[in-house]
């Protein structure tokens, strides 16, 4: 007796009397714009329940709402400091939950929707359907009298929002088993900020080592604090979302470059989907092999280095400032705070690969040397100027220090004393 169920191997398949309905399984297939982000969302959850090394299902604990209050009121404490230090009164505003990996997964995609859209766009545009934009569903290649280009067309047309959908959610759900909370990773999150810590994380993370809880979860409180208040400055997320934007949309599809780099793309010379479309069959992809980063490279033009080295800069000044403000506050408020920082710092190191092709894919690499520009100039800022002076940077977006400032604090404040706020 076999195994298979009454439909056969394909049961869960809509089916027309001739075998596939491809109308029904286009319908299921359409996206109202180039990502398909219920696909995303669903993969982003799977791949926060699962096991990063072997994707088995793991435990995605509910969120324990005692612990979460204990939490939540350090957080309230850490954004009273961080307000007084910084100037930022928005800080003390921005909300705060606690998360399970899950929820932290949809947070991030709703944030990063303005920027994997753009890239999404950038890269469907070969395979738009004819006379359809990104913005709205094809129109049905399968009705009657339809021919062959625009089934081929329809067809790339509904799977590619599907192929980008499967990116972003995988790209979430492997971040979501590291990311302790919203602003691990420097992404540009659209919409007003808020802080998302994810509990199941941050208690392995203090298990591993080896940490007092209360003190390591104020160290991440007053760390997220920080570039939550940074955010709330609203032409810094601004200018994170437009710079990260303006990046990915420069990316192109160069065949030659690609073909060079990534060899397997003989392999689909011989790949026929309107055959097997023609026989009722669903057309099924040669087994390949992509290495991320080559497809980044062969994608990579000249017109995005200006727009690099420009998220750099700003890159380096937002993460010097971050430190400068922490030094400050930690000296003082946590007694452990070297070997805390040391732990959160290794975290961050060993991020994954995930993470760093994140960063590659959305132009938000820092070397050491940069990062250690921007430490330099806020620090000679604060040596001239005090704290108080450094916190001019939020005053205007003008405030950005340039090339030449960031090697020359003394540069920036006598430019921002004569540059009076609107």
């Amino acid at each position: 007796m076999s195994d298979q169920p009454p439909d056969g191997p394909f049961g869960q398949f809509p089916f027309g009397p001739g075998g596939f309905d491809l109308s029904e399984i286009f319908r299921m297939l359409q996206s109202p714009g180039p990502v398909n982000w219920e696909l995303a969302r669903e993969i982003a959850q799977n791949l926060a329940a699962g096991d990063p090394e072997t994707g088995e299902p793991r435990d995605d604990p509910a969120v324990d709402a005692q612990r979460a209050d204990s939490l939540i009121a350090l957080v309230r404490a850490a954004q009273t400091h961080v307000a007084g230090a910084t100037g930022l009164a928005e800080a003390a505003a921005v909300p705060v939950q606690v998360v399970t990996r899950r929820e932290w997964t949809t947070i991030t995609l709703d944030g990063l929707r303005p920027v994997l859209e753009a890239l999404a766009t950038t890269m469907a545009k070969p395979f738009g359907a004819p006379g359809g934009g990104l913005d709205q569903p094809a129109a049905n290649p399968f009705s009657a009298g339809a021919d062959a280009p625009d089934l081929l067309a329809g067809v790339m047309g509904a799977l590619t929002p599907m192929l980008f959908g499967v990116q972003a959610g995988s790209l979430a759900g492997l971040l979501s088993q590291h990311a302790l909370g919203q602003f691990d990773l420097p992404l540009p999150l659209g919409g007003e900020p808020r802080l998302a810590f994810v509990q199941s994380n941050i208690d392995a993370f203090t298990n591993d080592w080896s940490l007092a809880p209360n003190d390591l979860m104020f160290a991440l409180a007053l760390r997220e604090v920080v570039h939550a208040a940074q955010r709330s400055v609203r032409w810094v997320r601004q200018r994170l979302v437009r710079l990260c934007t303006d990046y990915v949309t420069k990316y192109e599809l160069n065949p030659d470059v690609l073909m060079e780099r990534m060899p397997f793309l003989d392999q689909l010379e011989d790949f026929d989907p309107m055959e097997a479309l023609q026989q009722g069959e669903l057309p099924q992809m040669p087994a390949i092999d992509v290495d991320p980063e080559a497809l980044l490279a062969g994608m990579r033009t000249p017109a995005q280095e200006p727009v690099l080295a420009e998220l750099a800069r700003f890159g380096a000044v937002l993460g010097g400032y971050a430190d400068a403000v922490l030094d400050a506050l930690e000296s003082s408020l946590l007694p452990d705070a070297a070997r805390i920082e040391e732990a959160l710092r290794r975290h961050r190191v060993e991020r994954g690969q995930a993470a760093e092709f994140v960063d590659s894919m959305l132009g938000l690499e820092i070397d050491r040397e940069q990062y250690e520009r921007g430490h330099a100039f806020c620090g000679g800022v604060i040596e001239r100027a005090g704290l108080v002076g450094l916190n001019r940077l939020w005053e205007r977006e003008a405030h950005v220090p340039t090339e030449a400032e960031l090697d020359a604090p003394g540069l920036w404040i006598a430019r921002v004393e004569l540059d009076l706020p609107d």
